[in-house]
């Protein structure tokens, strides 16, 4: 079963629109997608983690319809934003606790999991890690990357491990990059 399916997904609201787009990803598939704006980019991001609802056409993650049934997806797929996160250790920590309590995990295995992925990506800006490790620490079986920086692909697939993997891009060339790297299938939207 896939892990991630839209069939004709679009979505209009607040300015953005994508769509229609059609795609699955199956366990262990690294699937990135090319898109012409950043806003396109992120918004197919948020769709595919199931964080905003599709205005026509379905996604499905796992067997669930983030319409109906989101923290479901959210504990499938987790999401890694564009944006870098500015926290202090002390914050982090925090951060750590809340995302443990939010997804049912242990708080002293996900704090665990965290000094463990935090030293796995130790080459990489503290701001940038913190969402990877934020969203790998509840073990999603589906990691949504929303235009990762290539300068991290390296370090970025290394920790998913064998997870699936959807990506998006603004970028040809980053998106071959990380299609190198990582053995993802690009298509452009």
């Amino acid at each position: 079963m896939p892990l991630l399916r839209m069939r004709d997904a679009s979505f209009e609201g607040g300015g953005a629109s994508v769509g229609p787009l059609t795609l699955q990803v199956w366990p262990g598939e690294r699937t990135a997608l090319s898109f012409a704006s950043a806003r396109e980019a992120a918004v197919a991001a948020l769709l595919a983690a199931g964080i905003v609802k599709a205005s026509t056409g379905s996604v499905l993650i796992g067997d669930y319809d983030p319409r109906v049934q989101s923290i479901h997806c959210k504990r499938i797929a987790g999401f890694v934003p564009h944006e870098p996160l500015s926290l202090s250790e002390r914050d982090f920590a925090r951060y750590i606790s809340y995302r443990a309590a939010l997804w049912n995990v242990d708080p002293q295995g996900a704090a665990a999991h965290a000094a463990c992925l935090r030293e796995r990506l130790s080459e990489m800006h503290e701001a940038l890690a913190y969402p990877l490790i934020g969203a790998l620490i509840a073990m999603p079986e589906l990691v949504v990357l929303d235009r990762p920086p290539l300068v991290y692909a390296d370090q970025i697939l290394g920790a998913i491990d064998a997870r699936a993997v959807f990506s998006t891009h603004t970028n040809a060339v980053a998106a071959r990059a990380f299609e190198r790297r990582g053995a993802l299938r690009i298509t452009q939207a």
